[in-house]
């Protein structure tokens, strides 16, 4: 679908097909009732594309009742007849790709070669992994392990999974949140961010089209404050599975312990980009463009701080700094578009409020700006890089959000590397280098969930997502999640048929 005369796609129609409401809840579209309105805006225009009411109180309860009297008839269901939802439910997410895509572009402001090459297509594989993770759960074998009984472990769904998405990745963290929750026999209950629901609405449209029973996914749009804190707080939701922030991951943690909930947190980064002296530095230049700017660097696992050795240290500077200027910003529907904008132009003011801070104790060497001229409208960012900033000051240490690279040097690996996990946050970091010995010892001391070696910033379904530290607990993706969203039983079966057994001694001593 393009606009008449020209070779850009229309833009997705929110207004037509979301008329019925933002939140969805037992198979069917729903209007929020809080009696507060909340508009998703194009942040590549500023132009409001979809206004909805916003979830209130009643709408979690109404959300997490059709997830509990859901539960049952799901959990119940065997291994295969869920393999065979999400089978199906992965192909009607492929035959609906261009919509996702669109939909994603609008409200993110991603550029449409990134929705329609990263995010549907890394959604889409998700679910055709869990399909398959789903015949897969499995509890430790059966043995005598004491002798006169037989134990074995059964692996079983909590229940009511309550989940808070973010707006960076809105359809793959959807994805994230709630395909291992119902493979492993649970449902749930999604809060999207109230800036970017459009896509969790069409995955629970396409869930219930494929198969999946009314109530295994519902979707309450609204407020953290107002529904996220309701749906954490709720007695009936047995865990809680969050992305964001690591100051809201807190707030999160605190309301769900009270009610002594199981927690899952994916938080901030602030990734490094360890560059040792005998690194290919064209290699180097260039992944540190691509993994600094995918996403316009709202990307938890971007990376944000390269550590240079010295004598590279200049070389890598120029290069990458030319390499910035390539790239193009531009409509996010536009062909030959690069980066598209920050998701709002608050997104954007505070962006622009950690580098413009920084211009007193560091060089900005290239961007540093917002642009003008067509784009004057739009919530974009010129592509940023800092140097002359010490290890200590803000803009190494805060987690940005946006296209910002900060470049330090470093002397001696062993410096390389304690400056890499000199921040509170161990979500993502990647080593480059062509010398076996110092990419093991990068994987053994780097401090975080994921290093890559000579890249930065690919996932696959099959591994696991998650961090160290201040960012977060438990994993996304891979069979690794499933530890997030099961419970292990331990069942023993007596095996000798005796009346009184060996240990009841302990309480009739000699007595017959």
């Amino acid at each position: 679908m393009h606009k008449p005369g020209t070779d850009t796609p229309e833009r997705f129609p929110a207004r037509d097909r979301f008329a019925e409401g933002a939140q969805f809840v037992a198979g069917r579209p729903a209007p929020g009732t809080s009696g507060r309105t909340q508009a998703v805006t194009d942040p590549a225009t500023g132009e409001e594309a979809y206004r909805y009411e916003l979830a209130g109180e009643s709408d979690v309860d109404a959300a997490v009742a059709a997830a509990r009297a859901a539960f049952p008839g799901w959990a119940g269901a065997t291994p295969g007849e869920r393999s065979d939802a999400l089978n199906r439910f992965a192909s009607v997410l492929a035959d609906r790709a261009e919509d996702f895509a669109r939909a994603e572009s609008l409200q993110c402001g991603k550029p449409l070669k990134l929705t329609r090459e990263f995010d549907v297509p890394g959604t889409i594989d998700n679910t055709a992994f869990f399909a398959g993770a789903a015949r897969q759960l499995q509890g430790q074998s059966a043995g005598e392990y004491s002798g006169d009984h037989t134990s074995y472990v059964r692996r079983e769904p909590i229940g009511v999974v309550g989940s808070i998405a973010p707006w960076n990745y809105p359809l793959q963290m959807a994805a994230w949140k709630v395909l291992p929750a119902v493979a492993a026999g649970n449902t749930i209950v999604l809060k999207p961010a109230e800036l970017t629901p459009l896509t969790s609405l069409l995955f629970a449209r396409a869930a219930v089209d494929a198969g999946i029973p009314d109530g295994v996914i519902n979707i309450v749009s609204g407020t953290g404050p107002g529904a996220g804190e309701r749906l954490v707080g709720h007695g009936d939701v047995a865990m809680t599975s969050f992305t964001g922030s690591t100051a809201v991951g807190r707030r999160v943690a605190e309301i769900a312990t009270a009610t002594v909930k199981r927690l899952h947190l994916e938080l901030g980064g602030k990734a490094p980009f360890v560059v040792f002296d005998d690194a290919d530095l064209e290699a180097a230049a260039n992944g540190a463009v691509a993994g600094a700017l995918i996403n316009t660097g709202q990307d938890c696992t971007a990376a944000t701080r390269a550590y240079v050795q010295r004598p590279l240290y200049e070389a890598f500077v120029e290069r990458t700094a030319a390499l910035m200027e390539t790239v193009r910003l531009g409509d996010p529907f536009a062909p030959g578009t690069d980066l598209g904008p920050l998701v709002s132009h608050a997104h954007r003011d505070r962006v622009a409020g950690f580098v413009d801070r920084a211009r007193a104790y560091a060089t900005v060497v290239t961007g540093g700006e917002a642009p003008g001229g067509d784009l004057k409208r739009g919530a974009y960012y010129r592509p940023t890089l800092v140097t002359g900033a010490a290890q200590d000051s803000e803009i190494v240490q805060a987690e940005i959000f946006g296209p910002v690279l900060v470049v330090l040097p470093f002397d001696t690996d062993d410096e390389g590397l304690r400056l890499a996990n000199d921040t509170p946050y161990g979500l993502a970091a990647s080593a480059w280098t062509g010398n076996v010995y110092r990419a093991q010892r990068a994987t053994r001391e780097l401090r975080a969930g994921c290093v890559w070696i000579n890249d930065h910033i690919p996932i696959i379904s099959e591994m696991p997502h998650g961090g160290y530290k201040a960012s977060g607990f438990g994993k996304d993706m891979s069979a690794y999640s499933f530890e997030e969203y099961t419970q292990v039983k331990h069942v023993m079966f007596d095996n000798t048929a005796a009346v009184r057994k060996d240990w009841h001694r302990t309480v009739f001593g000699d007595r017959p």
